[in-house]
């Protein structure tokens, strides 16, 4: 029998213990929308889509969570490079690329040519004895043969499974060339169109095997550009010691926010989640009225966990537990009055004006933290424009949109929430920071 194909790595310098990048790493995100030539009315039709099928992920399988996307980064892999795209998402671990190896038959389209192992001169297996293959156990890392046979790895996430093995290879993120470990697939279920026509996926979780953990440093930060406002810029992504506030001069708006993580529950998929300790929201000059204990997180069966507040890049709307998001509606049409027009999407949006209103009328938004942190957010950071005669609130509730125990009790702030916004994940230092930025000038 032969040895099966395996795959590859990165990291800046060496294989496992990967020193950190001098300057870390810059990648530009592509919205998912950006080359879709569709109407603003079908964008926020997707985006509903899209933020349901993501939260309604988080309990699917295990032991990798991903559901749906909004970013695609590009990058290249290999000496020579071969130009790739993939799917960046908070949510999961794994770096992973389709290859040749992979069968038409069992492996999903892509708009780029799949990566070719055996053109690369920077190529070089995992062995499965070896501690990158310890390290990928959440990923079922195991040998697939004797212990000098490459690391078979095996991911699985709602939209289907991934399998291949494990490797070492040459990225070039930008102008930055770095080594990392990543997953060759060879095999494939995965619903066709559900990356995008990406090749795979870049994974910025907690675990040893995603991009942040491989660079070191443990931060990473992003900054989302606006995408319901005609062209869609690309967003910024730092990984690694690139990762930080200072500076900024006239690409910020505002003062830097911190607030401490939420510690995750033990138990997968609540321990790769980012919960943040929301205790409160203001509109306009008036404090909602929100029972203190609506935000808090609580385990409702062994291994499951409701409640909490879940900060997801991946997540188009933010979704607010119900009774927090009655506060916010009633609130809100209190202060617009006579100012509300219908809606042209009932079923999930509740609230609309016209779009000159937007910034006209609509009150700020304010996020309360426990330990005194506040987040300011302007009106376009929670209301969108629908279509030329109409804008509405796009915060939704959690319990209106057919989600399920623990999800329909949890908040998730997505990242329409987040545009404009400098978001800054140090899980070294176990903080998150937020900065109003114009993101397309970082």
């Amino acid at each position: 029998m032969t040895r099966p194909v395996f795959l590859v790595v990165l990291s800046c310098v060496s294989l496992w213990t990967l020193a950190t990048c001098a300057g870390g790493l810059r990648l530009e995100l592509r919205h998912v929308d950006a080359k879709a030539n569709i109407t603003m009315a079908e964008r926020i039709r997707r985006a509903g889509e899209r933020t349901h099928r993501r939260v309604a992920s988080v309990l699917a399988v295990a032991p990798v969570y991903w559901g749906g996307t909004e970013y695609i980064a590009e990058y290249s892999i290999g000496d020579p490079p071969q130009p790739t795209e993939a799917v960046v998402d908070t949510r999961s671990d794994l770096v992973w690329t389709q290859s040749t190896s992979c069968n038409s038959s069992y492996c999903f389209p892509q708009r780029l040519p799949q990566y070719n192992l055996s053109r690369s001169r920077t190529a070089h297996p995992v062995p499965c004895n070896g501690t990158l293959c310890a390290a990928a156990h959440e990923v079922g890392g195991r040998c697939s043969g004797d212990k000098n046979w490459a690391c078979a790895i095996r991911a699985r996430y709602d939209a289907g499974d991934v399998g291949g093995f494990l490797g070492v290879e040459e990225f070039m993120f930008g102008s930055e060339k770095v080594t990392v470990a990543f997953g060759l697939i060879t095999t494939s279920d995965i619903d066709p169109g559900s990356l995008n026509g990406a090749s795979g996926l870049v994974g910025l979780g907690r675990g040893a095997l995603s991009l942040v953990s491989q660079l070191g440093g443990g931060k990473f930060s992003y900054c989302f550009t606006p995408y319901f406002h005609g062209h869609l810029d690309t967003s910024p992504l730092f990984v690694g010691s690139s990762a930080n506030m200072s500076g900024g001069g006239n690409n910020t708006r505002g003062v830097i926010t911190t607030v401490p993580f939420v510690a995750s529950p033990k138990e997968e998929p609540f321990n790769i989640l980012y919960y943040l300790p929301l205790v409160g929201m203001t509109v306009g000059e008036a404090r909602l009225a929100i029972p203190s204990t609506a935000f808090d997180m609580r385990q409702v069966a062994p291994g499951v966990w409701a409640g909490g507040a879940i900060i997801d890049a991946g997540s188009p709307f933010t979704l607010l537990v119900d009774v927090a998001y009655e506060a916010l509606k009633q609130e809100v049409a209190r202060q617009l009055d006579g100012s509300l027009v219908p809606s042209p999407a009932p079923e999930l949006l509740d609230l609309c004006v016209a779009p000159g209103d937007v910034g006209r009328l609509v009150p700020p938004l304010v996020l309360h933290f426990s330990g005194g942190g506040d987040l300011a957010l302007r009106a376009e950071n929670y209301w969108a424009p629908v279509d030329e005669e109409t804008a509405c609130m796009v915060v939704l509730s959690a319990a209106r949109v057919n989600l399920t125990m623990p999800m329909n009790e949890t908040t998730v702030i997505g990242n329409y929430m987040q545009q404009d916004v400098h978001v800054l994940y140090d899980l070294g230092n176990g903080h998150i920071s937020f900065q109003p930025a114009h993101c397309s000038s970082i």
